[in-house]
């Protein structure tokens, strides 16, 4: 293998690291929804108020996170945000007051979307080539889901070697800040290899220019963001990803679904929801490479029908039935999900953007793309509200389930206008000069 190659699969192996060291203590509720609710001795619905104040600075920084990442390192912007989420988790470990953790989610809102975002999806884009775009993300997605699923299976080893068979809500606590200092010290980690390791922008463009990705001449342009504005795919990219995103977020009350609905105890579900953490790099690797070979967009759409073939499947199913059932539709349901999520970013090596305004457009789709993390919560608290906790699944899994099927057809219409644009493209390049080609 090339040397240039492994210099660019080392440092995307290190930003693939951060990616899947930076999140899981922000989400533990996909584990640990039921024994955060009791150590931190909160309702439902707060819980569902500091993942909207997540997603809230989320949507303050997606866009600004994409300005950020085409004027300054991306490198030193991603070794902050690891570092600072870090520093949250530690003090989210002390069980702080209310006051405090939604202090903590702001931050980490702020730490893991403003300054890492767009400098982590640049920094992929860069490294791969052209004709790699499809599996680059793919296995981005794939990858980071290795890298939580071990950190889900060594929290899950601490917490039920700390719990065992108690019940006591100190050795809950005990239990749970032990996951949480643990998943805070290797995105620490992460963050030292990242400082180290990776090169500069300044570095990884010339790799870009010598392989022809990039022009010499390639300097961003504040004006020059007005393109973005006009380009079709940046909506449709933004509203396919609203729907995909609409769908997996899913993936977060899967635990608690098993608890609450199906009566499965604390370690039993935290087992099942770690075995689907292990779904996110079949899901990503197979959804990355799939998009390659028939269609990125068409991938996507496969993906969805999938998943919400079965979230309806799963709430039409009387309850009663064995959980070991609807343990294995919890964990093929995650595979289908993982592979959405894995799939939807490939789509920017076809939405004609240049390169030197990836990491603005980036912030712009985000922006649109990851609504969801502010509607989410507030939705779910109405729906809880109104139909009682195993009705608030049942309701939520089939509002989901709807909203993806309008995914679907969104990502059909972004695949075939891209081909229409691509043979018109090809028809302009054959035509004589001065003939005007219209489609």
């Amino acid at each position: 293998m090339p040397k240039e190659n492994l210099r660019r699969y080392f440092q995307f192996f290190l930003v693939l690291l951060a990616a899947g060291a930076i999140y899981p203590v922000i989400y533990l509720r996909t584990n640990y929804q039921e024994t955060i609710l009791e150590v931190f001795n909160l309702p439902l619905t707060s819980l569902n108020d500091f993942y909207s104040v997540l997603g809230t600075a989320y949507i303050i920084g997606y866009l600004p996170s994409g300005y950020l990442a085409d004027k300054f390192s991306a490198k030193w912007l991603i070794s902050t945000s690891l570092a600072g989420v870090a520093l949250c988790g530690f003090w989210f470990g002390t069980v702080p007051s209310e006051g405090s953790v939604k202090i903590v989610f702001f931050l980490w809102g702020f730490f893991s979307v403003f300054t890492f975002w767009s400098s982590h999806m640049k920094l992929v884009k860069m490294l791969a080539k052209p004709e790699e775009v499809g599996r680059f993300f793919g296995v981005l997605d794939g990858g980071r889901g290795v890298v939580e699923a071990l950190m889900g299976t060594i929290g899950l080893a601490a917490f039920a070697w700390i719990l065992g068979n108690s019940i006591e809500i100190a050795d809950k606590r005990e239990a749970l800040v032990a996951v949480i200092n643990i998943f805070s010290v290797i995105v620490l980690a992460a963050a030292v290899l990242i400082a180290f390791f990776v090169e500069s922008d300044e570095q990884l463009k010339e790799h870009a220019v010598a392989s022809g990705q990039h022009s010499d001449d390639d300097k961003f342009r504040l004006a020059d963001c007005g393109k973005l504005l006009t380009n079709k795919y940046v909506y449709l990219m933004g509203a396919i990803i609203f729907m995909g995103y609409t769908v997996f977020w899913t993936v977060y009350y899967l635990g608690g679904f098993l608890q609450t609905n199906v009566g499965m105890d604390a370690v039993s579900v935290a087992t099942v929801t770690a075995i689907v953490l292990w779904m996110r790099p079949i899901g990503g690797f197979i959804g990355g490479f799939m998009a390659d070979r028939i269609g990125r967009a068409y991938t996507n759409a496969v993906a969805i029908t999938g998943a919400v073939s079965l979230l309806v499947i799963l709430v039409m199913m009387p309850t009663s039935l064995s959980a070991t059932l609807f343990s294995a539709l919890i964990i093929l349901l995650g595979a289908f999900l993982y592979a959405v999520r894995g799939t939807y970013w490939s789509l920017l090596g076809q939405s004609q953007i240049e390169a030197v305004m990836m990491g603005t457009a980036i912030g712009l789709i985000s922006l649109i793309g990851y609504l969801p993390d502010i509607i989410l919560p507030q939705l779910n608290s109405y729906l809880w509200t109104t139909y009682g906790d195993q009705g608030g699944y049942t309701a939520y899994f089939l509002v989901s389930a709807a909203l993806g099927v309008i995914g679907i057809l969104l990502a059909i219409i972004y695949e075939r206008l891209n081909k229409v644009d691509a043979k018109l493209a090809t028809a302009a390049a054959k035509a004589p000069s001065g003939v005007v080609v219209q489609g």
